[in-house]
This record gives structure tokens, sequence and C-alpha cells, in this order.
């Protein structure tokens, strides 16, 4: 049984990653930030234990951790986006963008690793996306942001290694989630169309993949898509 942690634990993809984890008898926590509604129902569903925490804040994430004994699995799931030219992209947004999809892997790493470094094991998978492979009109911010996840998991991958510690990456495409809600069916068919596996993908895809990768023993600093074939 392994301790896991999944940071935006409480919709989409989180928690399809939280059930996948709880489901095969894991002993689960996971961070949300504010949706305490949603969070409690995935705690009621799979007996994950929740904890309200920004992954921003450098101090939260310590008092949140302090909260677990120990950490197996890290899966970094937690992220925001903003759609819109860059021209009309406000500085506080590109920042929030940066503090939580990048800062919040620093922070959440930083602090998982007493518990790995002591134990000389550990996995930790970060979550990309394929924007941040391959670069997206108007969403400059995140796909910059995804792109720096890649670089980061590599470099952790070689600076985590010697100590048992394995970091892996996964880049989901266009998966049926929350932040599809405001593209249009037409525009998501069309999507869908140009996979060559002709479907838009499934939070419990992906959450299938972070399971895979986080028990790969041999395997470390890889990026695997999750994308129907969309971006290779």
């Amino acid at each position: 049984m392994a301790t896991v942690v999944v940071t935006g634990g409480s919709r989409g993809i989180g928690a399809a990653i939280v059930a996948r984890y709880a489901g095969r008898g894991d002993r689960v926590y996971f961070l949300y930030e504010k949706n305490h509604e949603a969070a409690k129902a995935v705690s009621e569903k799979t007996g994950a234990v929740p904890i309200c925490c920004d992954v921003a804040d450098g101090e939260a994430v310590k008092e949140a951790f302090s909260k677990i004994p120990e950490v197996d699995i890290l899966v970094c799931n937690a992220g925001v986006c903003w759609y819109g030219l860059l021209t009309t992209m406000p500085e506080g947004e590109w920042d929030r963008i940066f503090d939580v999809n990048v800062k919040g892997i620093y922070n959440c790493v930083k602090a998982a690793m007493p518990a790995m470094l002591k134990k000389h094991s550990g996995s930790i998978v970060t979550l990309s996306s394929m924007w941040g492979q391959v670069g997206a009109s108007c969403e400059a911010a995140y796909s910059a942001t995804k792109g720096a996840v890649i670089a980061l998991t590599k470099a952790l991958a070689k600076e985590l290694g010697p100590s048992g510690i394995r970091v892996n990456c996964v880049a989901p495409g266009v998966i049926l989630t929350d932040m599809c809600a405001n593209v249009s069916p037409e525009i998501l068919e069309e999507l869908a169309q140009e996979a060559p596996l002709e479907r838009n993908g499934t939070p419990a895809d992906v959450a299938k993949v972070v399971e895979s990768l986080a028990d790969a023993e041999f395997v470390t600093g890889q990026v695997l898509g999750v994308s129907g074939g969309l971006v290779m």
C-alpha cells in the first residue's frame, strides 16, 4: 500500500487519479484550493483525505504536507489556464498561471523530498500538456508553463535519480473536463477527428497513464503523450 498525494484532486483529471489510486487500496491525500463541495464529494466517494491548499503558497504547502506521514507517489496535477491574445492578457493573470503551474510543482516537490530521500525511493509524475510540446495560439502563458513543466521534469529526473526517485511527465491532449466547458461541440468534434484515434480523451484515460508511469521502475525523465495521437 502506497501513500499517494495528488494536487488539484477535486475535479476532472485530478479526481480521476484520486479515484484510481483509492480503488487499488492506496492511502490517498489530495490538495485542492477552493471547491469545498467538489472535494467533499471526491472524499466521500473514494475515502481519500482532502487538504485545502493553494499550491502556489509555499508556506501553505509545507503545512499541508506536515499532515501527511510520508509520500511514496506525488502527482503534480494542479493547474490553471487563461485564453486570449497575449496583448490583452493582464500581468496578474500571467503571474498567477506561472505561480500555480510551475511554482506549485516546485513547492510540492520540495515538501515531498524529505520523506522520499529518507527512504531512497519515490515516484513523481507531473502533468504537462500537448500545448507544452507544440504551443497553442491564444494560450501563450499556459503553453509556456507546460513547456517549463517538461523541462523541470527532465532536470529533476537527472537530479533525483541517484537518490532512487523517478520523475516522469504526462502530456494530455484534448481531455473532456471543465476546461472544455467553453469550447463548442463543433470544435471539440473537429479536434477529435484530427486525432488518429478519432476521439477526445477522458480523465480516466489520463489516470491510467499516470498510474503506469508512477509504477514503472526503470523509467524516468520521460514525457508520455495522452492525446490520441494528435501530437506525436
